[in-house]
């Protein structure tokens, strides 16, 4: 079995020498440049193909839906980490249509209301979490996503909507949120009348502060209503609004702008999700995030110019902020949050929905014009068809888009088994085989640990056992025989301290010993009998930043600032670990805010590096790997795209970690996660 992995591993090796430009950072700078020979000359890899293995238990995180008004069978789905999707049988099989494109997150469809063939895509997840994907503009298809066109806005990183003149097709307008971790880039309301061939930017705010919707008057399409969303996120904070969130509208197709605010939180403002009723267009409604939990739901009647507070109900605007009106009900409006609120008087009161044999966490709903009983939800698990508004649900299991944090694998026989842990689908075991004659079936696949799942570890020895963890610190071993889970996170000692754990802590299996594990929050702990107990083996190895000190959007902001901290892990904890497999006891540990320590005698002392030539000061550590050749030499991955930087940085050192080189040459650009 070894020998099976070693061979894996070789190829995949292979596979990352295609690239020509690779060799020369083989090269021993020092001697003269020659043609080095192809190791590839003369082997075909074509039998080499990816086959999916599950699981289908489980979907993932769905961002929007565009669905064919004159047949609904025929739709489109956004996965908000996994491309456009296409049914044109009401969803017995989708396809996968956006695979060959610039970006796999999406944010926003869009369907031409005058030639269903004709669709648009908004890549970039229209959300501002802490491990949101970003894209690379907007896409449009002419035949039904067979094919798509780059139409632009390249470094909006982040669409929240499209929307088309029913009038003239070549109308269209784009809600660019715009880069969540930097300032500037293609952020504000933009306007083609071509088609897509140019943009005008009809709304500008800031370099701060984006336009997350646009809404239409569908009596008259020249009316507009766009929110404006002032965010900012980087690896130690979410400030999600300001000054400078609002309503704006626009009577004359975006030639001019007024703000429509009479009635709204006077402070700083966050996320405002907004819908106009279908079913008597002069109400309007908008969810509004605010400073101070002074958000709630208001209702215009007279198209904007005053809001009446409904209710106190809001939700986040990291995740949902999201509401859409029932097309034939006035009153009835959802909004999506971890469980889809109803309210059927106009926001006086809201409801569950209901999420029954459903998975929570909902970011995109559709229902239909003709029949409002019948409704589509996305969710983090995937999609949901209901046909009694929402008593009871039906899931598609086929649309494969579970978002993996980290994948491992184990030296089972016959078969080696895969494991790892998913955003908010827990963590997961499944064969890479079986010798059932209907292949890999959703019963081979074991959830491990619930919750967000992480890193997933099997002992080397005994792959009956395996190390899931979950959220902020959470950690399990699970027996696969027996199905027992037993809780082992490290506990503080008396008088100690509440330990840091990051939202994604490591773990380690020791390369010297199957029952020995390394676990890390802001100190390093270890166990030798698999985590029954613990012993704390370094100090705090962060920096120690007090991150309520740090501007972001130019300046300190107070710490009632709208969702200030929201949703992100506490600030200074180790992310990364690894044991030299020829040396047991030295230890590299890397923190989220650029630190790396080492030590080489088991933690009875380390030392610290947090300057590296070339790096960003305090940039996230995201991965180490001890070589397994020289006892001296570790890699190391820096990772600083929530600072807006996707520059690659991967660092070598031969002194056991105090000095460092770069080895990042001609890797193209990128933020690197792995090595």
């Amino acid at each position: 079995m070894k020998k099976r992995l070693e061979l894996v591993a070789l190829v995949l090796v292979i596979c990352g020498l295609l690239a020509p430009d690779l060799l020369a950072q083989r090269r021993n700078r020092n001697t003269p440049e020659s043609t080095p020979k192809d190791p590839l000359a003369g082997i075909s890899l074509n039998g080499f193909k990816f086959r999916n293995v599950g699981p289908a238990l489980t979907s993932g995180r769905i961002a929007d839906f565009a669905v064919n008004p004159d047949n609904p069978s025929e739709f489109y789905v956004a996965a908000a980490a996994g491309g456009v999707w296409k049914t044109t049988n009401a969803g017995t099989t989708f396809d996968p249509i956006f695979d060959n494109y610039g970006s796999y997150s999406i944010g926003a469809l869009a369907m031409d209301p005058n030639n269903h063939n004709v669709i648009w895509v908004g890549t970039g997840e229209n959300n501002n979490q802490r491990s949101v994907s970003y894209g690379d503009g907007v896409y449009k298809s002419i035949d039904g996503g067979a094919s798509f066109k780059h139409m632009g806005l390249k470094n909006s990183e982040h669409i929240g909507m499209i929307v088309i003149d029913p009038r003239n097709s070549d109308v269209v307008y784009v809600a660019a949120t715009g880069p969540l971790w930097s300032s500037g880039g293609d952020r504000g309301l933009y306007k083609t009348t071509d088609g897509g061939d140019t943009w005008n930017l009809v709304l500008e705010i800031s370099e701060h502060t984006g336009v997350n919707e646009v809404h239409m008057d569908p009596r008259n399409p020249d009316v507009l209503y766009a929110t404006a969303h002032q965010r900012r996120r980087r690896q130690w904070t979410y400030l999600g609004g300001g000054p400078e969130s609002g309503i704006y509208k626009s009577t004359d197709a975006g030639a001019s702008w007024e703000k429509i605010n009479k009635g709204l939180p006077g402070g700083d403002k966050g996320r405002i999700g907004m819908d106009i009723s279908p079913a008597n267009p002069e109400v309007i409604y908008a969810i509004v995030e605010a400073q101070s939990g002074q958000g709630g739901f208001y209702r215009s009647t007279n198209r904007g110019a005053s809001w009446q507070k409904m209710s106190n109900h809001s939700t986040s605007g990291n995740y949902y902020q999201e509401i859409v009106a029932d097309p034939k009900d006035v009153d009835r409006v959802y909004s999506l949050d971890t469980f889809t609120g109803v309210t059927v008087d106009g926001g006086k009161t809201f409801t569950q929905l209901g999420e029954q044999s459903k998975h929570w966490d909902n970011h995109a709903i559709w229902i239909d014009p003709r029949n409002n009983m019948h409704l589509m939800e996305g969710c983090d698990g995937g999609v949901y068809e209901s046909f009694d508004q929402g008593k009871t649900w039906k899931f598609f299991t086929n649309i494969p888009v579970t978002q993996f944090y980290k994948v491992s694998v184990d030296n089972a026989e016959p078969f080696y088994n895969i494991m790892g842990g998913t955003q908010d689908n827990y963590s997961l075991h499944g064969p890479s085989q079986t010798v059932s004659a209907h292949g890999i079936i959703s019963s081979d696949w074991k959830v491990t640990q619930g919750g967000d799942g992480f890193e997933s570890v099997p002992d080397p020895v005994e792959p009956n056992i395996v190390y899931a963890q979950s959220q902020n610190g959470g950690l399990g071993r699970f027996d696969l025989k027996s199905g027992e889970s037993v809780t082992i996170i490290p506990r503080p000692r008396k008088g100690e301290k509440e330990y840091n754990f990051n939202w994604d802590s490591p773990i380690l299996v020791s390369p010297h010993d199957h029952k020995t594990l390394y676990y890390a929050a802001n100190k390093v702990f270890k166990s030798t009998d698999r985590g029954d107990s613990w012993e704390v083996i370094s100090d705090e190895l962060d920096q120690d930043i007090d991150r309520n000190l740090l501007p972001i959007m130019g300046k300190v902001w107070p710490m009632d600032a709208v969702a200030k901290n929201g949703s992100t892990s506490r600030y200074g904890a180790v992310v990364a670990l690894d044991e030299s497999r020829l040396k047991a006891g030295l230890i590299y540990a890397g923190s989220d805010d650029g630190q790396i320590s080492v030590t080489d005698d088991g933690g009875q002392n380390w030392f610290k590096i947090n300057s590296f030539p070339g790096v960003p000061a305090n940039t996230y550590v995201y991965d180490l790997i001890a070589s397994k050749h020289d006892e001296n030499t570790v890699y190391a991955a820096f990772n600083n795209h929530k600072s807006g930087d996707f520059k690659p940085y991967v660092y070598v050192s031969n002194d056991k970690g105090r000095t460092w080189k770069s080895i990042s040459n001609n890797l193209p650009e990128g933020a690197v996660y792995a090595l």
